[in-house]
């Protein structure tokens, strides 16, 4: 049985993190592609020279040329400007869109029947951008962001109680921006809702920290974005994907009706298979979350119109 290929495009602190998680993971071998000579065949090199400790097998090949990305399963795509302090996700439009349409005509051409992820910022618009340059059906592109926004939250849910991350679930819909929606009445620990065990006012204090989780960070590094978590998520996608495993994953997904809202990409839970999206799950939401929803969506159309 031959081994998925799975290719990372720009090989910045996203990207480089990225497909050393897929490798690690052994999901397939990777491609790591930036323009900048020299820069993904050093970072690959040295994640090829830190396998033998780790313990994993895949190829893990730096290049500049997008023939070498040829027939890929899937294609994860970080390339484009990250945010500087003071800089909103709005303000990398211009610049990320003509990135992201040259990076998909390039990729289109070589592997024309992949699955594309998303990561670039402002992420719900850049998805967008993406599925109109590649011409692929909708179920095969997929922005990464709830995934990233829902680990934030539980993060904050299990240092709030101080209860291993592995028993908190949270659900965080909407755009990925300030208006996301993260659901409290989705968010669990081992089955527990959270408004049962931490108070009202903590509660909203952790929705706050969770809506500005990315600027925290940014504010704090001075010359840079989050890379870590962000591409922990794109692998938790690509696992999902690869090997056909179905979770249900919040992830920018093309609506057409679902929520009430139709012809842009917004952050909803899915099912991740290996055709990609394979399922749109509608929740039950309460008038609030309607309302929180909407308003998030109709930033994401403002922003859209900036496109």
């Amino acid at each position: 049985m031959s081994r998925k290929k799975i290719t990372v495009i720009g090989a910045g602190h996203v990207g480089a993190t990225t497909a050393l998680w897929l490798g690690i993971k052994e999901l397939g071998d990777i491609v790591l592609l930036d323009v900048v000579d020299g820069v993904p065949q050093g970072k690959a090199l040295d994640m090829m020279e830190a396998s033998p400790m780790e313990g994993f097998d895949s190829a893990i090949l730096g290049t500049t040329s997008y023939e070498d990305t040829a027939n890929s399963d899937l294609v994860i795509i970080t390339a484009g400007l990250a945010r500087k302090p003071g800089m909103s996700r709005s303000d990398l439009i211009a610049k990320n869109k003509t990135i992201i349409k040259d990076v998909v005509d390039n990729v289109i051409s070589y592997s024309p029947d992949t699955i594309l992820i998303v990561i670039t910022n402002p992420l719900d618009v850049m998805v967008y951008e993406a599925w109109e340059a590649s011409g692929l059906a909708p179920e095969k592109v997929i922005g990464m962001a709830g995934a990233l926004d829902s680990a934030r939250m539980r993060a904050f849910i299990a240092m709030e109680l101080g209860v291993s991350v592995e028993d908190v679930q949270a659900m965080v819909l909407g755009g990925h921006a300030d208006e996301m929606v993260p659901l409290v009445r989705y968010s669990t620990v081992a089955g527990i809702p959270i408004s049962t065990l931490i108070p009202a006012e903590r509660i909203n204090a952790i929705i706050e920290r969770t809506r500005k989780a990315g600027g925290e960070i940014v504010a704090l590094l001075k010359t840079g974005s989050a890379y870590y978590a962000p591409s922990r998520a794109a692998a938790e996608m690509a696992e999902s994907i690869i090997k056909d495993k179905k979770r249900i994953i919040p992830c920018a997904a093309y609506l057409q009706g679902q929520y009430g809202e139709d012809g842009f990409f917004a952050g909803v839970p899915v099912k991740l298979g290996a055709s990609g999206i394979e399922q749109i799950l509608e929740l039950e939401l309460n008038a609030e979350e309607q309302e929180a929803f909407r308003a998030s969506a109709s930033a994401i159309k403002g922003l859209l119109g900036k496109l």
